[in-house]
């Protein structure tokens, strides 16, 4: 056997600002992110824009433009926006992409022009996977519009939709660019989707960090009232745990046999398709999480004042603990969410790798999960929603 073996490596720059009042003229940050590739050529630029965001803010649209046409001798705005359509659902047809790569096409944007996402977490994965596969990749540049996706999905690497019932089947590895959080962005969410994103922040700190759980618990009632200060500081470290992560965990495109920073989200994803997307991404990671808290202290490895301390935070922000669509069950009897076990050992290569604590802080491996003791920790959560429950009450899916 003949082979000629070498190791390629690649070095990527993530960078994450932080910013307000993005399209005010005076502000230089979106200009300096958009240098130019010649100098004396204003750089192109293709902007892509959640159709829910430019309804809820009707002069965004204009703003955009003013800021492009006040630093025309630099920009080029190739035309005032795509507008897509955002939420999960929009992730359920690969319409959408087509959508963005025609526009890349006609309008000639190369590698060495820019795509900028305005959207929540479901539009800048359709847009990142768009900008990734149009030329092999052009430079594409995320300003998440969301709680969630300014602390999390928004400063990640992946791009993708769902497809075949599956959630990110489709998809690539592509660190954008950059990311621009933008607070301001956030004034016009609904509560619900202000609150969303704490769930991750709840996640990311059970696994990792066990003084910002602290910190979480400490403005509680600041955040469950959506205290501007509270909210920031929870999206920058959020951000910057999960940056840290994937520029420093030796995996960031998950080669391996794990999902580190998915804890809560084999469930999570699978509630999510349950419901027909109407749990929110948070709040389904809510109940994931809740969920294998109650499995970690039935299992031993977490003591139980440790357990309540995580569901009364996730109750102090908000959060419900339960759905029914937990309850539904298969043509076996069993409960359908334990198809998102079998979705995970696919995702990662046949082996199942799933993260629980064993402290707050302290997040671990486990590859095997005893679905006897995930079907206890299920019926205790709707015992704590409404009472003991008669299990004969389960519904087929």
């Amino acid at each position: 056997m003949d082979c000629i073996d070498r190791i390629i490596q690649v070095s990527w720059r993530h960078r994450v600002f932080f910013t307000d009042d993005l399209f005010e003229p005076a502000n230089p940050l979106l200009r300096l992110t958009l240098r130019p590739s010649k100098a004396g050529s204003p750089q192109k630029t293709l902007v892509v824009l959640d159709q829910t965001l430019a309804a809820s803010r009707p002069g965004l649209l204009n703003l955009i433009s003013a800021y492009f046409a006040a630093h025309s001798d630099a920009l080029n705005l190739v035309l005032p926006a795509v507008l897509v359509p955002g939420g999960e659902n929009a992730k359920n047809s690969s319409s959408h992409v087509a959508a963005v790569h025609e526009a890349i096409h006609q309008h000639h944007i190369d590698r060495h022009s820019y795509v900028l996402a305005f959207g929540g977490g479901a539009l800048l994965d359709t847009v990142g996977f768009a900008a990734a596969t149009a030329h092999r990749g052009v430079r594409h540049i995320r300003v998440p519009t969301t709680t969630l996706s300014q602390c999390d999905s928004g400063v990640g690497v992946k791009n993708g939709i769902n497809a075949f019932g599956k959630k990110n089947f489709i998809g690539s590895f592509s660190p954008p660019f950059a990311v621009i959080n933008d607070f301001q962005l956030l004034s016009t969410l609904s509560p619900r989707d202000k609150r969303a994103g704490f769930a991750e922040a709840v996640k990311v700190a059970c696994i990792r960090d066990r003084q910002f759980f602290e910190e979480l618990e400490r403005d509680a009632a600041l955040l469950n009232n959506f205290d501007p200060g509270a909210m920031r500081q929870l999206i920058r470290r959020c951000a910057e745990l999960h940056v840290t992560h994937i520029a420093e965990s030796g995996d960031p495109f998950e080669f391996g046999t794990a999902r580190p920073l998915d804890f809560g989200h084999w469930a999570a994803h699978k509630l999510e398709q349950l419901s027909r997307f109407r749990l929110r991404h948070g709040e389904a990671v809510a109940i994931g999480i809740a969920l294998d808290i109650l499995y970690s202290q039935r299992m031993g490895y977490l003591e139980s004042l440790e357990a309540e301390r995580v569901l009364q935070l996730l109750q102090k922000l908000g959060f419900e603990l339960h759905a029914p669509e937990l309850l539904l069950t298969d043509g076996r009897a069993q409960f359908s969410v334990f198809e998102g076990l079998q979705e995970f050992r696919e995702h990662l290569g046949g082996q199942l790798a799933i993260t629980f604590i064993r402290k707050i802080g302290n997040g671990f491996e486990a590859n095997d999960v005893n679905t006897s003791i995930m079907r206890e920790a299920i019926l205790e959560l709707r015992a704590r929603h409404v009472g003991p429950l008669n299990e004969k009450l389960t519904v087929e899916a």
